[in-house]
């Protein structure tokens, strides 16, 4: 130890890792939770990765008619389920830069289809931010710049067209405004549903409770699809699309609310007798603000990792109830609509490209349950 002449002491020992190792941990102990949760969510590599993806899918939903070289029900009716075209670069050994072959179409007279083949000594460069059928950016500015299309007299199915000539490409992208909105309307009712009668039934006990208890009963008895089935069949069929999607949104954020109520209950009950809710109660805090201010706050981290898995179950709901034909109807366009087209199994055989729009179903739903786990990991006090 040196006595500097100012009176201050400088420690002269050696350095210490151990020493080193418990400041950083009193640091950890001094930083903000948000930052303790970011960091270890970061160390969850599919959560990460995940989150990632799903930030930049919801990000791309407003500029869909960008992406999209052609509008959701734009039509070529030349071009019936033509296979996908493949975006080359090297023309005979020579970079010429992005460019797709065109096809043509020729009658097969032995199985009465069109059969399409690459003209290979043609190729097409495609062209940039060109202009393009007329689509809304957000549903609200007018625009026309697409970020890619075909020259003139040309085709660019990255993934084919469907039975009417519509570019599968495109509307899984319009689909995607759709299909991912569905679930964040859904999860939202459910959880002003789960988060208000759960809080009540488990702060105020007694009758309430039992009620609220009968009725999540009740609708937990009941089979779920079924009475999807039945909710669905009632909507009108001269409803508008827009109309229609709200509908469904509430029909599954309405029958998703109990298994969240319970959850909620359970946590008050075990809280409404802690220490600081009994000393807020005496200080005359009302019933309301000890729920939203005392109660609510130490579930947080629960219902986080709750709305990133339930989030899946409604995007397949819709895509169930489309894909029977009682969901989503044309000329709206989603995964599950796109889905309905490929019911028939000899369809998909032939044209095996309409089921493409399963794979983005799978790997959003994957994306979420990921985002979930690695949530659930990061916001728990009790692990590692």
């Amino acid at each position: 130890m040196t006595i500097l002449p100012d009176g201050r002491y400088v420690d002269d020992a050696p350095f210490d890792p151990k020493a080193s190792l418990q400041d950083l941990e009193r640091k950890d102990l001094d930083a903000p939770n948000w930052l303790l949760i970011w960091r270890k969510f970061r160390e969850h590599k599919l959560g990460l990765i995940s989150g990632i993806f799903l930030l930049l899918s919801y990000l791309m939903l407003p500029f869909a008619g960008f992406i999209a070289p052609y509008g959701p029900n734009e039509r070529f009716s030349d071009h019936l389920f033509s296979p996908p075209q493949a975006v080359r670069l090297f023309h005979e050994g020579d970079f010429i830069g992005p460019f797709i072959y065109p096809l043509t179409a020729e009658a097969n007279l032995e199985t009465f289809q069109w059969e399409f083949k690459p003209d290979i000594e043609n190729p097409q460069k495609l062209r940039f931010f060109c202009e393009g059928s007329d689509y809304q950016i957000a549903g609200l500015i007018p625009a026309r710049t697409r970020l890619f299309c075909a020259p003139e007299g040309t085709t660019v199915f990255v993934w084919g067209s469907d039975r009417l000539g519509r570019d599968v490409f495109s509307r899984i992208f319009y689909g995607a405004q759709l299909s991912l909105t569905v679930g964040l309307i859904g999860i939202t009712v459910s959880f002003l549903l789960g988060i208000t009668f759960g809080s009540i039934a488990g702060y105020f006990g007694g009758k309430v409770d039992w009620v609220i208890n009968r009725v999540i009963e009740i609708l937990r008895s009941l089979p779920e699809l079924p009475l999807w089935l039945a909710l669905s069949a009632a909507v009108p069929s001269n409803w508008g699309p827009v109309a229609v999607f709200f509908i469904i949104s509430l029909i599954l954020g309405v029958l998703d609310w109990p298994g969240l109520a319970r959850a909620v209950r359970a946590k008050f009950l075990s809280l409404r007798e802690e220490e600081y809710v009994r000393a807020a109660e005496m200080m005359g805090a009302s019933s309301g603000r000890v729920i939203r201010k005392h109660l609510l706050p130490n579930f947080t981290s629960h219902l986080i990792a709750s709305a990133t898995l339930s989030i899946p179950a409604m995007i397949l709901g819709e895509t169930a109830l489309s894909f029977l034909g009682l969901g989503l109807r044309a000329p709206a366009v989603s995964w599950g609509v796109m889905l309905n087209d490929a019911q028939n199994l000899a369809s998909i055989e032939i044209y095996p490209w309409t089921a493409i729009p399963m794979l983005p179903i799978i790997v959003v739903v994957l994306a979420f349950n990921f985002l979930g786990d690695g949530l659930r990991d990061s916001l728990d006090p009790y692990q590692g």
